[in-house]
Formats: structure tokens, C-alpha cells, sequence
């Protein structure tokens, strides 16, 4: 068993595996929950593979169809098409095949930091997107910190199972990872289906004014990878709906996983609101 696999044996429900053939290339999919249930798109962030959810996927998929996706631009089990996926645009283009391979017109999805960036980046310019929750997103709202790209840059650019662990230790604080995880991660063990990463820039205020999607909004209240008050005021001031959740112990890496207690019952709650929300005061 690979790393890979041997974080998704540790999902507590059953999971379906399917490849969907697009333009694109082939995307990853686990699925899990009931099939009628209404469909719940989960985006990973940057290197964490769709195995992330192995903590949140039993409380979401006790009623939703949940679909956990291997980003075509990042590490994981899909495999895309040599220079199919360059721009936002081909990042939005592709989401829209994975949604009609899934047979699904509009979803409501979540996604965590670079998948946050991702899943806005569909919602701007596909409008399949029903409600939105960006879950500490990065280059959404504000740009990443310069003491976080500094500290990240070693294990970026020479790779190194030990360079990882040391950066994800510093941004953690020293709070424990799921070991298994972990060592996908800090192997960069699913590093290796030539994808290559869409640098983020953020929308426009104008784009973000426009969406028409319902957001939440969580934070990690210790997050290193931006001011999360930036972020904050920022989402409020630009979005015509947003909610914003604030998880006063939460640093960027150890989300999603180890705060799902806390995590998902915000997810649910705002993903069950079919009504639209509040609007927040500028």
C-alpha cells in the first residue's frame, strides 16, 4: 500500500474511486455518501491530495454526496494532458467536465487554500457553483505573507521529505499531523503525474463583486500564510454575501483535519441554507 493509499484506508466510510476522462486528462474522484444525496464538491489544498478529508468525510457524507477531487494541477492521482491546464480559465474549464462527469449542474463546494483559490476561480467564471466555502484560502483576498513564501521556499524548490516536515512544524507550531498524511505530504509521494501548478492571482474586485454564490468564510486564527484580518475585511468588503468564521486555534496546515469537530458543523449548516443569506453591511 502506498501512501497514498494507505491515508484514504483510514476514511471511516465507504469510498468510491472514479477516473473521469475529460479534455483535460483524468481526474481522481472519491465518492462517498448516499448517491441521492445532494452533491458536495471538496477541493484540497496545495500538495494535500484529496485524501485530506479523511476527518471531515463521515459528518459531511452522512446526507450529501461528497466528492473529494484530486486537483488537475496539483499532486495526486489525476493525471493531466501535457499543456491542457495553464490559466484560471482552463482551472475553471475543467471543473465545469468534472461536474458534467459527475452528472451534477451546480454544486455547492468547499475548498482549502490553494482549492479555496481553485473553487473561487470556478465559481467567477463557470456559475456552477452554488454556495462557496473558502476555507482559509490563499491569494483569494490577500497575498500570502512573506515570512510564510520565505520559510516555504527551501522545501519548495530543493524538495526533501525533512525540508517539509521542518516547514510544516514551524507553520503548525509543533501540533501534531495525522502521521500518515504527513508522510504523503512531506514525501511529495503523489508529486509525480506531471502536473503543473496554475500560479494563483487573485480575482479583481470587480469579478468578486459579481459572484453570485453565497460564501463562507474560515479562518485559522493562527494561520502563518496571510493577515487573516486583511483577508477578512477584504472578503467583507467586496462580496455581496459572506459569512465569516473565525477558528481561533486553527493554523493553515492543520486545517482541514484536525479541526473537523469544529469545522463541519459550519459547513453543514451553511451548505443546508438553500435561501440566501444576509448581505454584509460595507
Amino acid at each position: 500500500m502506498d501512501a497514498y493509499d494507505a491515508v484514504v484506508a483510514q476514511w471511516p466510510v465507504e469510498v468510491e474511486t472514479l477516473d473521469l476522462e475529460s479534455r483535460f486528462g483524468t481526474t481522481r474522484v472519491l465518492a462517498a455518501g448516499p448517491a441521492v444525496g445532494e452533491p458536495l464538491v471538496l477541493l484540497h489544498g496545495g500538495g494535500a491530495t484529496s485524501s485530506v478529508w479523511f476527518a471531515d468525510v463521515e459528518s459531511l457524507a452522512r446526507e450529501r454526496r461528497v466528492y473529494a477531487v484530486d486537483l488537475i494541477c496539483d499532486a495526486g492521482r489525476s493525471r493531466p494532458r501535457r499543456g491542457a491546464v495553464r490559466t484560471r480559465r482552463d482551472v475553471a474549464g475543467w471543473f465545469a467536465t468534472v461536474l458534467d462527469g459527475l452528472g451534477v449542474e451546480r454544486a455547492d463546494v468547499a475548498g482549502h487554500s490553494y482549492g479555496a483559490w481553485v473553487a473561487l476561480a470556478a465559481a467567477v467564471e463557470t456559475r456552477r457553483v452554488r454556495r462557496l466555502a473558502l476555507i482559509d484560502p490563499t491569494t483569494c483576498f490577500a497575498p500570502m505573507a512573506r515570512g510564510y513564501v520565505r520559510r516555504s521556499l527551501p522545501a519548495v524548490v530543493f524538495g526533501g521529505e525533512r525540508r517539509w516536515r521542518r516547514f510544516l512544524e514551524w507553520e503548525t507550531g509543533g501540533r501534531a499531523l495525522d502521521p500518515a498524511w504527513l508522510t504523503l505530504v512531506a514525501t511529495r509521494a503523489q508529486g509525480r503525474n506531471r502536473a503543473k501548478v496554475v500560479l494563483p492571482k487573485r480575482p479583481s474586485d470587480e469579478e468578486l463583486r459579481a459572484l453570485d454564490a453565497p460564501v463562507l468564510l474560515v479562518l485559522g486564527g493562527q494561520s502563518q500564510v496571510h493577515d487573516v484580518t486583511a483577508v477578512r475585511e477584504h472578503a467583507e468588503h467586496v462580496l455581496r454575501e459572506v459569512s465569516v468564521v473565525m477558528l481561533p486555534d486553527a493554523t493553515h496546515h492543520t486545517l482541514p483535519q484536525q479541526h473537523a469537530i469544529e469545522l463541519d458543523p459550519f459547513l453543514l449548516d451553511f451548505f443546508a441554507k438553500h435561501d440566501p443569506i444576509a448581505v454584509t453591511p460595507r
